[in-house]
This record gives structure tokens, C-alpha cells and sequence, in this order.
């Protein structure tokens, strides 16, 4: 066995190491010598017992003489410790004339081994860490943090909590849509509107929001429109004034600006209804967990207070019959029957309500979507096509300018045309190019040239003539609709689409005095003049309209479409009552059949009481039967694409034209 080289203290390798190689050569002796005995070591105190070795693995290395020897789990922390982020040693070659090769000793303190001082070299295989991580506490680096998309952007944080005064709007929202929205629409509808109000109302207080006055503006808008069913009885003015009533309530709980904010504010109510029923839920169960003791009392009162009304008014009703008549107006018939349908419209109140306070408490900021204008493009490249098409407008608005202080019978004679087939065959497409005209707009003003002043002038100029001769066009389609309405009457779709027309012209008007003055408050205008046309046009009354200008027609041509006619909704009995017998009777027999006298008064309109109270002085006593329509008494009272579509009297093709009739 060879002898271990001794090295001065101080000049040698650590004294971590150092033990490591004198157990390794100690082991290596041994095993060539069992006779021997345990070698002496430098450094180590005389008379001591030599240390108990952990347990070490010996690899085998690529050679016959090559060995490495695997620090002990003990001291490979240690080592890692302080070794941290160096490279393992290499494993080193022994002399082959060597009888034992010892490990190389790495540096280490001599005060961090208990071998005591003095540094010693044993050439032998080198240590090497068991685990192949040079980092072990972390062996991958951290995960990134996904990416927020553009919807992580508009989200709020979380809401406040839930005050128990919107719990009990919520609730009483919930319990007025079950007993009063079953039997029709009216006045119900601004009852429930008004708990579901101050449901938002007091979220919105609970989270720091203040009134501001485009908030207040949609507010009062909302309540506007839903009091169109309580003063209109015709269904289809009511649909669009209750459809319009739920975009502005949602405009008016998120407040947008931009046009992404108005666009998408007003159907962000629907994402709520998952959000704030769960919303509503937590706050109930802690609200619930924190006044056990008092809900005992609350039932006990409510029980007692029910059980003493049911009684006495019972009492009071058998009593006396006006009494007993007046508590049945008032009380919704509730049956055992409509129960499905009653705990649904309860489901409806009680989602819908706490969707709005959950909005106003927290609503998504939509206005952080932005909309990124388009490549700029050079003057001559954007500018010729719209010269072009205004050069286009001017020549037909020439022609209509014309026709009017003209007269129409030059034209007719010259394009072989009648009167209303004049009339009717431009007002469609003079619909369809005020449409189309918004388009190009918006596609314009994505691409214009902004370099500077000369660009925004040549922006305004060119986008302002076009406004212009569209507002002509506007006013050439409206004319045709007038002259359309004097030769066959108006009717629901007339109205309706010159309605549309008259509102396309003031967005063109808007969107002039936007390039004049800025456009920051332009989407919000244009969203306050819909919902104000909507108003408007429910409280115009259409049907009372339409009843009227065929009165007027009548009187004056002695033509009138009955059949179309007893369609109307009670709203036209006012004006039809004007009319002679037996056309009267005949016109309003069918809209007196279809009123009820039994409606509660909460599902009644103001125009279907004005019509209950004329049929009542003046019954409309004649059927079907009676009406001389055989004696021509009311013919030629259509035009012919009506009767092709409506009756379908076998007309040939050139007759029907689908793109230009009219209903």
C-alpha cells in the first residue's frame, strides 16, 4: 500500500475533500491489506476511534482504473450549498505505477469539516453531485404570466358586497313580474321597472359610483320608453319601444363613450346575469349567516300580517259588492294553474334585476376597446372615388330639383310611368342609397389622409358635399313616400320606413355637425336621436296616424281598405269613428271584438280605455255580412301589388315586383 503524501498546513487542498479521500484511500488500503489495520491520519487526534463512514456509492468509471465516489447524501447538501452554480469537477486519471489511487480534494474551508487542520492531497477520482440539477431548490425557471386578452382588459374588479337594500328591491321586482306582467302589458311594466331602478341605484351607491348626466339622460330615456305600452295599445310600436328601453337601461349602467362603448354597452347587461345572480346569492347566505335570530321574527310578522288582510278583506268583500269589486281590480287573478308561468316571470324579475345592480356596481369598461384607424391613404387615391360619386349625386339631386318645380307631368309623359308607380318605384332605392351612403362614410373616414391641416380640410370638404347631396336624397325619397301615401293610403310599413328615412337624414345632420365642431360626442348622439326616435314614434301613435291620413283619403275619394283597416290596434278608433255608417260600423267591428273588458288595470293602455269608452256611447253593430262590399261602395282601394301579394289572384310576373312594393 502506498503512503499518503502529507501537504503544509494552509497550501493543500480542504479539509471537506481531504476526509473524503483519506476514508477513500483508507478503504482502498483495507481491502488490500485486511491485516494491517486502520491507518493513522495527519491531523486527526491520538487515541480517537476512527468515525463511523456513511454509506457512498463507488461508480465505475470509463476505465479499468478510473473511480468516482459519490459524496454521502450528508454532506451533498453542504457541498451544494456552498458550491452552488460551479461545474462539477472532472474525474482524473490515477498513475498506473500507484498500488491505491485516492481522490483529488476539492477547496474547501478547513473550519467546516471536523478532520481537524492541515491539508492534505490524495490523488484519487474526484466528487460528483448525485443530482444532475445544478440548481436542486429550483430546477426549472418560473412560469410566465399568460397574456391579458382584450376582454381581461375591460373587466372590473370585483363588487362590492351586496347591500340588503338591493336584496329587497330585487326581491320586490321579482314578486311584481309574478303577479302583475301575466296578463299583458301596460302600466306593470313601469311598475317592476321602478324596484329594479333602485335595485341599481343602490349598488351603484355602494361602490362609489356618482350620477353623471349622460347617466341620468338613458335613465329617464329607459323609463320613456317603457311607458309606451301603458299609453299605446299597438303591439309592434310596443315591441321596439320595450327592445330600445333594455339598450338604453344598459347604456345608462355602463356609461360609454367611444363607439365600442355604445355598441357593445348597450346589450352588456346580458353578461351579468350569471355573474350578479351568483352575486346576489353570496350576498343573501351572508347576510343569512350573520341574522339568524332575527329572521324569526320577520316570518312571524309577515305571517300575521297576511293572515289578518285575508281576513278582514274577505269579510269586507262579502260586506259590500263595490268593495269586493274594487279589491278585484286591484288583486292579480292568481290561479293554481298559471303557477309554472307565474314562477317563471318570478325567475325573470329576480335574474334581470340583480343583473342591473350587479352592472352598476361593477360594469365592464367597454370604452378600453379601441378602435385602431385604418392605413392612411394618399390624397389623389382617396379623394378621386368620392369626387366622382359626388359628381354622381349632384347630377341626380339636378334631376329632382327639376321634377319638382317642373312638375311631375313632364316626367310621367316622358318615361311612360303613372303617378304612383313613380312614386313607388324610387323610394326603396333611394332608401337603400342613403344607407349605403353612411357606409362609404365610415369606410372614408377609416382610410382618410391625416397628415396635417390640409388633409383634415380636404377630409371636410370632400365628406361634407357628400353629406349635403345626401340630405337632398333624403328629402327626394320622403317626397315619393308622400306621393305613394296619396294614391294608395298608408299603411304600417310606409310609416314605418319613412320614420327610418327621417331618422337616417339626422344622422347625416350629426355627422355634418360632427366634422364641424368634433365628433368626441358623436356615438352618444347618435344613440340618444334612435332612442328618441323610437319614443317618438310610439308616442305618435302609428296606427292613430294611419287611421287618420285613410280617413282623410276617404273623405276625399270616397276609397278606403276595410280589410286592412280592421287590423289596427285600438289606438285607430278614435279617427275611424269619424267615419259614416255603415263604413264605421264595418271598420271597428273587429277591433271591438278583440277588446276585453275583463284586462286587469295594470294591463290596460290609455288607448285601449279611450276606445272601450267610444264603443260604449257608440257599439259598433254591424258583421262582416252587412258591409255592402259587393255594391263597389269601396273599390279600387288597392294597388296592384297588394292585391297580387296579399290575395294572390294569379297576376302575371311582370305585375309583382318584390323590390319595389309596398304592403
Amino acid at each position: 500500500m502506498s503512503d499518503v503524501p502529507s501537504t503544509p498546513s494552509g497550501l493543500g487542498p480542504e479539509p471537506e475533500d481531504r476526509s473524503d479521500g483519506k476514508r477513500s484511500g483508507l478503504r482502498r488500503s483495507e481491502a488490500q491489506d485486511p491485516a494491517s489495520g486502520p491507518q493513522s491520519v495527519p491531523g486527526a487526534a491520538s487515541g480517537s476511534e476512527p468515525e463511523p463512514e456513511p454509506s457512498a456509492a463507488v461508480v465505475q468509471g470509463p476505465g479499468p482504473d478510473k473511480v468516482r465516489d459519490r459524496i454521502p447524501d450528508q454532506e451533498r447538501g453542504q457541498g451544494q450549498d456552498s458550491g452552488r452554480g460551479t461545474a462539477p469537477d472532472r474525474t482524473e486519471e490515477s498513475d498506473p505505477g500507484q498500488a491505491s489511487p485516492g481522490p483529488r480534494a476539492s477547496a474547501t474551508p478547513s473550519s467546516q469539516h471536523p478532520s481537524g487542520p492541515g491539508p492534505q492531497s490524495v490523488p484519487g477520482p474526484v466528487q460528483v453531485p448525485a443530482s444532475p440539477w445544478p440548481h436542486p431548490a429550483q430546477p426549472w425557471p418560473p412560469k410566465a404570466a399568460p397574456a391579458k386578452s382584450r376582454l381581461d382588459a375591460i373587466r372590473p374588479g370585483p363588487p362590492a358586497p351586496v347591500r340588503a337594500a338591493t336584496l329587497w328591491c330585487a326581491l320586490a321586482a321579482a314578486l311584481l313580474s309574478a303577479l302583475l306582467l301575466g296578463d299583458g302589458l301596460g302600466v306593470n311594466l313601469l311598475i317592476v321597472a321602478v324596484p329594479t331602478a333602485l335595485a341599481a341605484f343602490f349598488a351603484a351607491q355602494a361602490a362609489g359610483r356618482r350620477l353623471r348626466p349622460w347617466t341620468a339622460v338613458w335613465a329617464l330615456g329607459t323609463l320613456g320608453l317603457f311607458a309606451v305600452p301603458a299609453l299605446r295599445d299597438a303591439g309592434w310600436p310596443t315591441f321596439l319601444a320595450v327592445v330600445s328601453a333594455l339598450a338604453v337601461g344598459s347604456l345608462a349602467l355602463h356609461g360609454g363613450r367611444s363607439w365600442p362603448g355604445v355598441l357593445f354597452g348597450s346589450v352588456g347587461l346580458f353578461d351579468s346575469i350569471r355573474s350578479g345572480t351568483a352575486w346576489g346569492w353570496r350576498g343573501l347566505r351572508e347576510r343569512a349567516d350573520g341574522s339568524r335570530g332575527r329572521w324569526g321574527p320577520i316570518v312571524r310578522t309577515t305571517a300575521v300580517a297576511t293572515a289578518l288582510l285575508v281576513v278582514f278583506g274577505a269579510l269586507f268583500a262579502g260586506a259590500d259588492a263595490a268593495f269586493a269589486d274594487l279589491l278585484g281590480e286591484l288583486i292579480p287573478d292568481v290561479s293554481f294553474v298559471d303557477g309554472p308561468w307565474r314562477f317563471f316571470l318570478f325567475v325573470v324579475g329576480l335574474v334581470g334585476a340583480l343583473a342591473a345592480a350587479r352592472t352598476a356596481a361593477a360594469p365592464l369598461r367597454w370604452d378600453r376597446l379601441t378602435l385602431h384607424p385604418g392605413k392612411a391613404r394618399g390624397r389623389f387615391e382617396w379623394a378621386l372615388p368620392l369626387v366622382v360619386l359626388n359628381l354622381l349625386f349632384a347630377a341626380f339631386n339636378t334631376v329632382q330639383l327639376a321634377v319638382l318645380f317642373g312638375g311631375y307631368d313632364k316626367v310621367l309623359s316622358e318615361t311612360g310611368l303613372t303617378y304612383a308607380a313613380y312614386a313607388r318605384q324610387g323610394f326603396w332605392q333611394l332608401l337603400w342609397a342613403t344607407l349605403l351612403t353612411l357606409v362609404v362614410i365610415g369606410l372614408a373616414l377609416r382610410w382618410a389622409p391625416r397628415d396635417g391641416a390640409r388633409d383634415r380640410a380636404l377630409v371636410r370638404a370632400v365628406l361634407g358635399t357628400l353629406c349635403v347631396l345626401t340630405l337632398v336624397v333624403v328629402a327626394s325619397a320622403l317626397r315619393r313616400m308622400d306621393l305613394y301615401v296619396d294614391a294608395y293610403g298608408l299603411t304600417r310599413l310606409r310609416v314605418s320606413v319613412a320614420a327610418m328615412e327621417l331618422w337616417l337624414g339626422l344622422v347625416i345632420v350629426l355627422i355634418i355637425a360632427a366634422g364641424l365642431f368634433g365628433g368626441r360626442r358623436l356615438p352618444r348622439a347618435v344613440a340618444g336621436s334612435a332612442a328618441a326616435a323610437v319614443l317618438a314614434f310610439g308616442l305618435a301613435s302609428p296606427d292613430a296616424l294611419i287611421a287618420e291620413r285613410n280617413v282623410q283619403r276617404y273623405e276625399a275619394t270616397k276609397k278606403i281598405d276595410v280589410d286592412y283597416l280592421r287590423d289596427l290596434s285600438a289606438d285607430a278608433v278614435p279617427a275611424l269613428d269619424r267615419l259614416p255608417e255603415p263604413v264605421r260600423s264595418c271598420t271597428l267591428q273587429s277591433i271591438q271584438t278583440r277588446s276585453h273588458e275583463d284586462e286587469p288595470w295594470y294591463a290596460t293602455s290609455w288607448g285601449e280605455v279611450r276606445a272601450r269608452s267610444i264603443f260604449k256611447e257608440r257599439p259598433a253593430k254591424l258583421d262582416r255580412t252587412g258591409c255592402p262590399w259587393a255594391d263597389g261602395l269601396y273599390g279600387e282601394e288597392r294597388d296592384e301589388y297588394d292585391e297580387d301579394a296579399e290575395f294572390g289572384d294569379g297576376g302575371s310576373g311582370d305585375e309583382y315586383d318584390p323590390g319595389t312594393g309596398m304592403d
